[in-house]
């Protein structure tokens, strides 16, 4: 018992690396471009924003996390022990095919960058690359969840290693010229305002939001909930810091209106500066890995959140083969990778975040009203959040502001969606009903 006992376990560096690996992807590899694009030098005060954003979500994640530590469907979980099957399968279909689509966009960055580095055309080859990506990945993590983890941690030291190389070759850059360049820290497409920092903030969220990873897998964390709490709240904080680096790094060499909307805007800050050949080969691999790590963490989430939904008996039983030897979600894997492939085909690489992060943003509002029940209640787990109910509070506001950066036609077919699962919720479960359930909500 014992034996099996370690092999299950993950350290909490390895957590950290895990949760690390999700959040470093496409979003700084491959998005930053944009972001920096449409908000100029505000792309700085914008990561800085979301990632107070995101240390909060962290906070209340690790809180709930700890309250409910044996669950493995992340913010699902957390609504659907907090509000019960209604809202808790909305959030978890939409979070579902969030995350699942998340995969979709980090892989397509990785079949633009290896397309980019053998001279193939995106349109060609982005696509076959990525599906063999999602192939590969998919079936290294159903060797076992431990084996997953470890490789992600030494992918991630790698990538951390690559992005301190950028920033340190933009500084040497500078310190060559001999003065700040100024005329590169203008507005962005957006202007330089609010307005331009909510432009950026669904890329930018998107950056961010593989931090949750943990939540899926607390009990399997050395020390428990409470070192899982930490390990998201830690990951978070390096990976703020990370990001702000590397975008003050760009826009050190290039000015924002270069960048546009690119699938690889540290490559063209590279060129721009004149970058020696083997620095683009390193940040070549660097992309590559960045992404591959993050693709791997998305679907440990996204298949142990399917599995976690149907174990709930909200969706068909055929999600619910569990190895326990392994520790992952066997059909829950496959059927996400399945997804993933399709969603390839949904539109560009800005298109397919858009529609992951409707769900993400509604998952991460569900998890905060589900921490401001549980507190009500006096549920309390090993970590408990500092500052409530104030912080909750605020990223509430800050979600639903943020919800407005979401393109139009990406937020309308969400809402949509929502209208459809409602149908579909009530569908099903007045089949199993001999008669309509009649609630009274007023006395």
């Amino acid at each position: 018992m014992v034996k099996n006992k370690n092999f299950k376990s993950i350290s909490f560096w390895t957590a950290v690396a895990v949760s690390l690996g999700a959040i470093i992807g496409s979003g700084i590899f491959v998005l930053s471009g944009t972001a920096i694009y449409l908000a100029g030098y505000s792309a700085l005060s914008a990561f800085l924003l979301v990632g107070i954003l995101a240390i909060i979500l962290a906070l209340e994640i690790g809180e709930l996390g700890s309250i409910m530590p044996k669950l493995k469907g992340a913010a699902y979980s957390f609504a659907y022990e907090a509000f019960g099957s209604e809202l808790g399968f909305m959030t978890g279909i939409l979070y579902y095919f969030s995350s699942a689509t998340a995969v979709s966009t980090i892989a397509l960055g990785f079949g633009s960058y290896l397309s980019s580095m053998l001279n193939i055309k995106l349109s060609v080859a982005s696509i076959p690359f990525a599906i063999l990506l999602i192939f590969v990945l998919s079936l290294i993590n159903l060797s076992g969840l431990k084996k997953a983890a470890s490789l992600d941690k030494f992918l991630v030291i790698i990538k951390i290693l690559v992005l301190m190389l950028i920033v340190g070759f933009a500084l040497f850059i500078t310190f060559r010229l001999g003065y700040f360049p100024e005329q590169n820290f203008v507005p962005g497409k957006d202007g330089a305002g609010i307005g331009a920092i909510f432009a950026s903030s669904i890329i930018i969220l998107f950056a961010y939001s593989g931090f949750q990873t943990i939540s899926s897998f607390t009990s399997e964390v050395e020390g428990g909930s409470r070192k899982a709490a930490k390990a998201i709240l830690v990951s978070v904080i390096i990976s703020i810091i990370i990001y702000v680096l590397v975008v003050f790094a760009m826009l050190l060499v290039m000015s924002p209106a270069n960048y546009g909307i690119s699938a690889d805007p540290i490559s063209l800050a590279l060129k721009k500066a004149l970058a020696p050949s083997w620095l683009f080969f390193i940040v070549d691999i660097g992309a590559l890995i960045a992404t591959a790590s993050a693709t791997l963490a998305m679907i440990i989430r996204s298949s142990r959140l399917l599995y976690q939904i149907s174990s709930d008996k909200l969706l068909p039983r055929v999600a619910r083969l569990f190895n326990k030897e392994k520790n992952i979600a066997v059909n829950g894997t496959i059927i996400s990778a399945v997804v993933s492939i399709i969603m390839l085909f949904a539109g560009n690489i800005y298109i397919i975040a858009s529609i992951s992060m409707f769900g993400i943003l509604f998952a991460y509002l569900m998890s905060s009203f589900a921490l401001i029940h549980f507190r009500r209640l006096n549920k309390q787990g090993k970590f408990k959040m500092p500052l409530y109910p104030y912080l909750s509070i605020i990223a509430i506001a800050m979600i639903f502001l943020f919800m407005f950066g979401i393109p139009k036609n990406v937020l309308t077919v969400s809402v949509i969606s929502i209208l459809l699962l409602i149908i579909v919720y009530y569908f099903f479960r007045e089949a199993e009903e001999k008669k309509p359930v009649k609630i009274k909500l007023f006395k």
